[in-house]
């Protein structure tokens, strides 16, 4: 069985709509290069194909729409087993991937249900119209593996509200439906058992002729539908990081990245959502913060092209140094978490040090060709 589905359905009125299944339910989605090699052509043939009106992304299973890339092989390939060239291979494709579905012309709906992590959200922010259900854990947790929100996340997470961005990319903070809307990083949160309804209305849709044709019209006309039936699933679920907004804005205000991480560890709290984040960030990579902090402030005036450009040096970079390796290997490869960061903590951290990972990792960048 393939590791990504692909199928054609034909509307009432003979448009299509092409659907994306990522089919590695096992591995909870998590995007591998194979996937993407196999996602990047069909977009382009259904860019160019006119009886395409929208393009449906969605997983296999409930528990996760992607919980993240394919970093196991990733540290595979730093350690010398497979080809040496394999992360620059992998994150150029996966940034390509992400990039095409920014700038994607048609409709590109996101069934963004379950866990929605790392490499998950690339593919949910780059879709016009991102859907998350009542299960939807939304997350950037690189930070505990030393490696930087990646996939776009320079571009969506400098885009939040009153330092949301900055402590979420830090602390690696859980994000339900209700926050992720409010946040700006989901369209609509829709109840999960609607997805049949979602095809069955798409495709009994009439989406008109030629110059008549409004795709994301009648997208948008489906998805509120659903989203008012889904109501009641939602109105009793808290929004943890709207609910601390104001707090989370003032933690943020400070001079330095390590007056930040003081001030956020220093807050007495009985919130779970909350102690759960200070936990992650107390125990996180503090060349990941650290980088974060460069990283978010280096990118806030760039385009999207120059985002995934920076991002690919970036990624590229980390490999080439420990911290991220290590990361993995005590998280997701021995299992023991008990990483040995390079650092005791933030303020340790040497400026030289995150000079090296920021540094261009070659002459010519091979996304430049991104406009």
């Amino acid at each position: 069985m393939s590791c990504v589905l692909f199928e054609e359905h034909t509307t009432q009125d003979g448009h299509v709509i092409g659907e994306i299944t990522l089919n590695a339910e096992r591995s909870l989605n998590a995007l591998t290069l194979e996937m993407i090699e196999e996602i990047l052509p069909r977009l382009n043939q259904w860019q160019t194909d006119e009886r395409v009106v929208a393009v449906l992304l969605d997983s296999a299973g409930e528990k996760a729409f992607c919980a993240g890339g394919d970093v196991v092989n990733l540290y595979k390939a730093i350690q010398g087993e497979g080809a040496a060239d394999f992360p620059e291979r992998f994150f150029e494709n996966e940034y390509r991937l992400d990039y095409q579905l920014h700038t994607f012309p048609k409709p590109v709906i996101c069934w963004g249900n379950g866990i929605v992590m790392g490499g998950g959200m690339g593919l949910l922010s780059g879709s016009s119209h991102r859907i998350v259900t009542e299960t939807s854990r939304l997350a950037m947790p690189e930070v505990t593996i030393g490696l930087y929100p990646d996939v776009g996340a320079s571009w969506f997470l400098n885009r939040l509200p009153g330092g949301a961005g900055r402590f979420l990319a830090m602390t690696g903070g859980q994000i339900n439906a209700p926050d992720a809307v409010h946040l700006g990083l989901a369209d609509r949160a829709i109840a999960s058992h609607h997805r049949g309804a979602l095809a069955e209305k798409l495709l009994d849709a009439s989406w008109g002729e030629g110059e008549h044709t409004d795709a994301h019209g009648v997208v948008n006309r489906v998805l509120r539908e659903l989203e008012q039936v889904s109501h009641n699933v939602f109105a009793e679920m808290e929004a943890p990081v709207y609910k601390s907004s104001s707090l989370i804005r003032e933690l943020m205000d400070h001079d330095t990245v390590e007056q930040m991480v003081e001030a956020v560890l220093a807050v007495k709290t009985d919130d779970k959502w909350f102690s759960k984040a200070q936990k992650t960030l107390a125990h996180g990579s503090p060349v990941s913060i650290k980088l974060i902090d460069e990283q978010l402030s280096r990118a806030k005036h760039m385009s999207l092209a120059e985002v995934f450009q920076f991002e690919l040096s970036l990624s590229v970079q980390c490999c080439r140094h420990r911290e991220f390796p290590e990361g993995v290997r005590a998280l997701l490869v021995d299992k023991d978490g008990q990483p040995s960061w390079t650092y005791p903590d933030v303020a340790s951290v040497e400026p030289s040090f995150i000079d090296e990972l920021l540094a261009p990792a070659w002459d010519t960048n091979p996304l430049a060709d991104l406009k």
